[in-house]
């Protein structure tokens, strides 16, 4: 076993070419940890978020391995861990905010973060999932109740946490409506199950409300986009319905009036919460569980735009900020 290991930090915040490569020491699994041998991550918005220092509060300790998601083999487990062994194929979140992240050869994190990993895709393709459908999938089932027959509008659906919300609204029985800038995204979305698709550049919200709902309005709105739409959320969800969201910068400029005239329910979700208290750990690995499911399925498959090495990872994170690709960006460590 090697003492040091090659990692990819950011030693202040910066620009995507703030990222060099370092060696650092093998990290040792604590108790209730285990280590894994990363085999790939990907990019986030709250990576590229923590290395530009717009969310300080969630860096780690600098410097800092960013990466919030992994897939690899387990390595070494801490005591108490009877969860997992060493060669296990796995999957999770365990840190790249709040503590150090997967940009690396090791990656450590409490055994509660991870799950095993779907047996039906490659495991390096499983490190585009933890993040995006574990966003999606507490979007629909925990801070709505998506259920057969529903209506629901998947804002920027072919985006990261768009596209599997799309997949998992449909799994869940859901007439799934999704938005998109351009035929590309449109198209994908609708490869990915949604029964429509709207081009909301031509397209106002009161038309596609009567054009899909009768005029009535969604059941649920998913808005994993901000920048606006949450407004528009207000305007396209029924009386009684829910507005689920990702976003919180919006909402700080936004009246909730529409909230009150109409009975909405309005949740909002932070994902890697668990990791930043250090506590509740074990949600992430059993929403994980789940997916995993999913995937083997056939119900949830991730959507891979572009994939890089480890040591492309300012391009990676150039790529991510322009918007200009679906789905994921998967970084393999090669």
């Amino acid at each position: 076993m090697p003492s040091e290991m090659t990692a990819h930090v950011i030693e202040e915040y910066g620009d995507p070419d703030a990222f060099t490569e370092t060696e650092r020491p093998v990290p040792e699994p604590g108790p209730g940890e285990i280590r894994v041998e990363v085999v790939a991550s990907s990019v986030n918005p709250v990576d590229y978020k923590i290395r530009a220092g717009h969310i300080p509060d969630f860096a780690p300790e600098f410097p800092a391995t960013l990466g919030c998601d992994v897939a690899g083999v387990v390595d070494a487990v801490g005591e108490g861990v009877d969860r997992f062994e060493p060669g296990d194929e796995v999957y999770g979140m365990p840190g790249g905010a709040g503590r150090q992240g997967a940009l690396a050869d090791y990656a450590v994190g409490h055994a509660g973060t991870f799950a095993d990993a779907p047996e039906s895709i490659p495991l390096a393709d499983a490190a585009a999932l933890p993040v995006v459908a574990l966003t999606a999938w507490e979007m629909l089932t925990d801070k709505a109740d998506v259920g057969i027959d529903d209506d629901v509008l998947v804002y920027g659906a072919s985006g990261g946490v768009g596209h599997v919300g799309v997949q998992v609204a449909r799994w869940l029985g859901a007439n799934v409506v999704a938005t998109g800038s351009t035929a590309a995204k449109r198209d994908l979305a609708l490869d990915l199950g949604a029964d429509a698709a709207v081009d909301y550049t031509e397209t106002t919200t009161a038309e596609y409300v009567e054009q899909y709902t009768g005029g009535a309005g969604f059941d649920t709105v998913f808005d994993p986009v901000g920048d606006g739409h949450l407004a528009t959320a207000f305007e396209a969800v029924r009386p009684f319905g829910s507005v689920v969201t990702t976003e919180s910068s919006a909402a700080e400029e936004l009246s909730l009036a529409p909230m009150h005239q109409n009975s909405l329910e309005l949740g909002v979700v932070l994902v890697i919460l668990p990791v930043l208290l250090g506590e509740g750990q074990e949600r992430v690995g059993d929403e994980l569980d789940e997916i995993a499911s999913l995937v083997d399925d056939g119900a949830i498959t991730p959507h891979i735009d572009e994939r890089f090495a480890f040591d492309e990872v300012a391009a990676a994170h150039e790529l991510a900020e322009s918007g200009e690709f679906v789905g994921k960006i998967l970084l393999e460590n090669e």
